[in-house]
C-alpha cells in the first residue's frame, strides 16, 4: 500500500490532539491507524521514577476506551535502558520477551507474551515522558514499514500528552479545592450551630484567657479530661483571631496508624512510598493561613514529634519524599487529656517540644468542677436533639431530675452529658424525658431515689452523704430486680452498667445479700 505521509500525519494528529480525554483520543487514534497496519489495542504509559515503574493511564481498543491506573515494576536492567540517552525513540518488539523493559514485565504478569508492538518514546525538550504502545496479537506481526509509519506522529503524540496531562493536573486542582471548601463549609456549619456553654459560668476563666491569647498567633496548649470540650474551645480561639477567615484543621494524633502520620501532617511527593501515585497535601498545608488543631498531641510518635518541633521553630514542612522546604503561614493549638510533663519526665514525650507547645496552656475545668452550667447545657442539647429529630414540641426533664444530674460526677464531662441527654429524647415517648433510663453510669432506678437535701446547698453533697444515697439507689435497684445482679431483668440492666461494675459496687458499698 502506498501511503501519503503528509496526509497521514495530518490525518493521525488530529485524531491524536482533537480530545483533552486521552483515552477518547487514543481509541481515535487507534482506528484510524487499522487502515495502514494490524492493531488491536493502544496503551499509553507514563515513566515514574519514584515508584521505578511504568504506569498504563489509559488504553483503548476499537470497543473501549478506559483511563486506568496499572503500575508495572521496571528491574534494574530496564530503568538503565529507559534512561539511556541513546535509546532509539521508536522500536518495534516482535518478540517481548526478549525485551530489557518488557520481558521481566511479560513474565511477571503473564500478559501479552504473544503479542507484537511498535513503541513510541515520548519526549518534549529532552525530558522523558512515557511511551504510546501499539499491540497486535501474534509475534513477529510489525515490519519496519509500520514503524516507520507509525513513528511519523512521534511528537505531535508527546505535544498531546504534555497538554493533557496538564489539563489533569488543573482537574485535580479544582478538586482539591473544591474539597477543601466542602471540608471547611462542614466544619464552619457545625460549630455555627453550637456555642460555648457555660461561657459567663463555669468557663468564665477559660474563655477571658482564650480571648487574651486570640490575636495572637503563639502556640496554646488546652489541658483538660476527655470530653471537656477542648476542641470548642480551640474554634472560640479561631473564631476570635485574625485567621477566623482562614481554615481550622482538626487532626486527631491518636487516630492516625503511626505508619500514615507523616504522610497525614506534612503530605508526601509522589513516588514516595509504594502507593504515592500522586503529590498530597498534608494538614499542615490545608491549614494555610487559618489554625491546625493538633487533638491527642501527646499521642504523636517521637518521629512526628522531630517533625512538629520543625514547625513550630522554622515555620517551614518537607512533605514525606521530597527535599524542598514549605513554608507555612498556621496557628497551632494543641490538646491532651494527659500530663505532658510527667511524659516528658518519664521520656516519653520531647521536652523540646514540650516547651514550644507550653507558650499559653489553659486548663479547662471538668464537668464535676462547674456544674453550674448542667442546667444551661442541658436545655442546649434537649433543644438540638429536638430540632434534629423534628419533634413537635421541646421535651422538659422530670422535677427533681436536675439534681441527681448535678449529683452525679461526669466522669466522661460535656460528652457524656450531651449522649445522655440525646438518648433520652430518642426514647422517651412523652414530653417529659426518663433521665434514669438513659443514664449507664449513673446509679439510679426507674423512680429516682432524689438524694438527701442539705440545709446549706440543694445541690451540693458531702462525701459521706453521696455515699448513702449511692447505697440505698443500689438496694432500691437489687430490691426491684429480686435481688438478681445479672441476666434478664437483673439490676445491672436496670442500671445499664455491667454485672462486674455492680459486683464492685456492691462490694464497695459495704454489702448485700443477692443471687
Amino acid at each position: 500500500m502506498i501511503v501519503d505521509e503528509n496526509d497521514f500525519f495530518r490525518h493521525a494528529t488530529l485524531r491524536i490532539c482533537g480530545n483533552l480525554d486521552f483515552e477518547i483520543a487514543l481509541q481515535n487514534c487507534l482506528i484510524y491507524l487499522r487502515s495502514f497496519m494490524p492493531a488491536d489495542r493502544i496503551h499509553l504509559n507514563l515513566y515514574d521514577r519514584g515508584l521505578t515503574a511504568i504506569r498504563t493511564i489509559a488504553f483503548a481498543t476499537p470497543t473501549e476506551a478506559k483511563r486506568v491506573n496499572i503500575i508495572l515494576p521496571v528491574d534494574e536492567k530496564g530503568l538503565a535502558f529507559l534512561d539511556d540517552p541513546n535509546r532509539p525513540l521508536t522500536m518495534i518488539v516482535n518478540r517481548p520477551l526478549e525485551d530489557a523493559v518488557a520481558g521481566p514485565i511479560v513474565k511477571k504478569t503473564g500478559q501479552f507474551w504473544d503479542y507484537s508492538s511498535l513503541i513510541l518514546h515520548l519526549e518534549i525538550k529532552g525530558i522523558s515522558l512515557g511511551n504510546l504502545i501499539l499491540f497486535v496479537k501474534g509475534n513477529d506481526r510489525y515490519t519496519k514499514e509500520d514503524l516507520k509509519l507509525f513513528s511519523l506522529i512521534n511528537e505531535p503524540c508527546a505535544i498531546a500528552l504534555s497538554n493533557a496531562l496538564r489539563y489533569d493536573e488543573v482537574n485535580q486542582l479544582k478538586e482539591i479545592q473544591a474539597d477543601d471548601i466542602r471540608y471547611l463549609q462542614r466544619k464552619l456549619q457545625r460549630f455555627s450551630e453550637d456555642e460555648i456553654i457555660g461561657a459567663d459560668f463555669g468557663l468564665k476563666g477559660v474563655m477571658e484567657m482564650a480571648g487574651e491569647v486570640a490575636p495572637m498567633d503563639s502556640p496554646v496548649l488546652l489541658q483538660g479530661d476527655t470530653g471537656v470540650g477542648k476542641e470548642m474551645i480551640a474554634n472560640a480561639i479561631h473564631t476570635l483571631s485574625r485567621r477566623k477567615k482562614g481554615p481550622f484543621i482538626r487532626v486527631n494524633c491518636g487516630a492516625i496508624p503511626e505508619t500514615l502520620i507523616d504522610s497525614e501532617l506534612f503530605g508526601h511527593e509522589k513516588g514516595a512510598f509504594t502507593g504515592a501515585i500522586a503529590q498530597k497535601r498534608g494538614c499542615f498545608e490545608r491549614a494555610e493561613k487559618g489554625t491546625i488543631f493538633l487533638d491527642e498531641v501527646a499521642e504523636l510518635p517521637p518521629q512526628a514529634q522531630v517533625r512538629m518541633l520543625r514547625v513550630l521553630q522554622d515555620k517551614e514542612i518537607v512533605r514525606v519524599g521530597g527535599s524542598n522546604q514549605i513554608k507555612v503561614d498556621i496557628r497551632i493549638i494543641a490538646a491532651t487529656h494527659q500530663n505532658l510533663q510527667d511524659m516528658v519526665k518519664n521520656g516519653l514525650f520531647r521536652a523540646d517540644l514540650w516547651f514550644r507547645l507550653h507558650v499559653f496552656p489553659i486548663m479547662i475545668p471538668p464537668l464535676r468542677d462547674r456544674k453550674e452550667d448542667i442546667p444551661a447545657l442541658v436545655s442546649h442539647f434537649i433543644k438540638k436533639k429536638a430540632k434534629e429529630l423534628q419533634t413537635p414540641t421541646i421535651p422538659t426533664i422530670a422535677p427533681g431530675a436536675m439534681g441527681s444530674l448535678k449529683a452525679y460526677s461526669w466522669p466522661g464531662n460535656v460528652r457524656e452529658l450531651k449522649n445522655v441527654i440525646e438518648r433520652a429524647v430518642i426514647l422517651s415517648p412523652g414530653n417529659v424525658l426518663r433521665l434514669d433510663l438513659s443514664m449507664p453510669n449513673v446509679s439510679v432506678s426507674r423512680q429516682v431515689t432524689q438524694p438527701p437535701v442539705t440545709s446549706q446547698n440543694e445541690d451540693v453533697l458531702t462525701e459521706k452523704e453521696m455515699r448513702e444515697f449511692q447505697k440505698k439507689n443500689l438496694l432500691e435497684a437489687l430490691k426491684r430486680t429480686n435481688w438478681r445482679v445479672s441476666g434478664p431483668d437483673g439490676a445491672a440492666e436496670l442500671l445499664g452498667v455491667r454485672p462486674t461494675t455492680l459486683a464492685d459496687r456492691i462490694r464497695t458499698s459495704g454489702g448485700f445479700n443477692f443471687r
